[in-house]
């Protein structure tokens, strides 16, 4: 497309991201890798809430989380998500669309490793999502599991990735008087060749 250049120049919707998420990285004051994740649950509800991606990958997104939270038991029966990634300090988002599979080998065992250690305790101390009486008995159930793992703790078998594979990947930038930049990337299945069209603001 002839004016898709300068910020959405590119052939490859991922190197674009990987671009524009360095950009932010500069400019954000935290957490430039934050996405409002989206999900349904079996009655067709909505749910968001925020996770850190943690890898752009050449075909696909990866979060961690607790496969026993009720984000992960959404992600597991639709086997599909959204999510959208919103930076005020460079007016640009980007919105993804599309299929979901765990990461639950060595990449999440990589992941879990490089945390620091009290998040690995934390992420075997936390029933997510489950409800909690106080504080203080989460802090006890810490101070257990530190007892029982010690200081190299094992990637919990609850825990651990999901990749996002996009069909759908929209970058959005602020124009003036509200004429915003647009641009969709889209494909019916994963791996078929995308179509990139200019959209309205």
């Amino acid at each position: 497309m002839a004016d898709r250049d300068g910020k959405f120049a590119g052939d490859d919707p991922f190197a674009i991201v990987r671009q524009w998420l360095d950009e932010a990285d500069a400019s954000e004051i935290n957490d430039p890798n934050a996405i409002a994740l989206s999900t349904v649950d079996a009655s067709g509800m909505p749910n968001a809430r925020m996770v850190l991606l943690k890898d752009v990958e050449d075909a696909a997104f990866v979060f961690y989380t607790n496969y026993t939270s009720h984000k992960a038991a959404e992600l597991d029966h639709a086997q599909k998500a959204a999510f959208v990634m919103h930076w005020k300090s460079l007016r640009r988002q980007v919105r993804v669309r599309g299929h979901v599979e765990k990461e639950d080998g060595p990449q999440a065992d990589a992941y879990y490793n490089s945390r620091s250690l009290k998040s690995r305790l934390g992420a075997w101390a936390s029933d997510q999502s489950a409800p909690l009486d106080g504080r203080a008995t989460l802090m006890a159930k810490v101070a257990k599991v530190t007892a029982q793992h010690g200081p190299n703790p094992k990637r919990p078998p609850f825990w651990g990735g999901y990749r996002i594979i996009p069909t759908e990947i929209e970058f959005w930038a602020d124009g003036a008087f509200r004429l915003h930049d647009r641009f969709r990337w889209s494909r019916a299945n994963p791996g078929d060749v995308w179509q990139v069209t200019r959209r309205n603001p």
